[in-house]
């Protein structure tokens, strides 16, 4: 099991990468960078730190990054760091966006025990070192999040399902925590991810008191030998039974 420095190790890291990506933004913006070299600098400069952080600190564990070579070792690991260094490259583009993160996060038998994902934009970091806490209450309407650009059928049709309003953002990981933090209530994605997109966000909304799932209902698992994991649900625990029962009613 994660000890307490886990969970501040995961916070302390997001954050420092989320600060880094702020710097970073503010200097290639005020020197007219195309939004191509914000992506690439953006992910390369953030993955650069996590991976030295993590080496100084974690010596002895594994890492999985959306932007390193997949080492099989970590398949046999008992800990294993999932880490998406910049998720929402493109909204980190286009400043002045908020709506992207940093993923950290410490899976151990394939579940997420500590996590945290930092919202730089909003100067935010919310982590299982002090998690946080829904409001008791929903909305009488719900609000289903889905993407600016290409909402995914299958979140449609539950938010018809749940007559709820649709909420657009932008990252994974800012979508997931909006559910936390109380702007949305349903977050469904089924148009394809990978473990680095959704398990910080799984960990910090689980230990929030959310319904995390597939949208079969089925666990999810991480340090999986393939690591496309591509659905999710996210949502007040309330509505996990409504927005389970519409999601298997979906015939795309």
């Amino acid at each position: 099991m994660p000890d307490l420095n886990d969970h501040q190790l995961a916070a302390e890291l997001a954050s420092e990468a989320g600060q880094l990506l702020l710097n970073l933004r503010a200097e290639l913006v005020a020197n007219d960078a195309p939004p191509a070299l914000l992506k690439a600098e953006g992910d390369a400069r953030a993955h650069r730190l996590l991976m030295e952080r993590l080496a100084e600190r974690r010596p002895d564990d594994a890492v999985l990054s959306e932007e390193g070579k997949d080492d099989p070792v970590r398949l046999d690991a008992e800990r294993v760091w999932i880490i998406d260094p910049l998720d929402g490259t493109r909204e980190f583009s286009e400043h002045p966006r908020s709506d992207w993160a940093v993923h950290v996060a410490l899976v151990i038998d394939h579940q997420p025990v500590a996590g945290a994902v930092a919202l730089p934009g909003l100067a935010l970091t919310l982590s299982t070192a002090d998690a946080p806490t829904l409001n008791p209450s929903a909305p009488a309407t719900p609000r289903v999040i889905v993407s600016r650009s290409r909402p995914p059928a299958a979140a449609l049709h539950v938010a018809e399902s749940l007559h709820a309003d649709l909420v657009e953002m932008g990252s994974a990981g800012a979508k997931a925590m909006a559910v936390v933090r109380g702007e949305c209530e349903v977050y469904v994605h089924s148009g394809g991810q990978y473990e680095w997109d959704s398990c910080a966000p799984v960990a910090v909304a689980a230990a929030a008191g959310c319904h995390v799932s597939r949208i079969d209902g089925s666990p999810l698992r991480y340090n999986q030998t393939d690591v496309y994991l591509p659905d999710l649900v996210i949502c007040r625990p309330e509505l996990a039974d409504q927005t389970l029962a519409a999601l298997a009613s979906f015939t795309d």
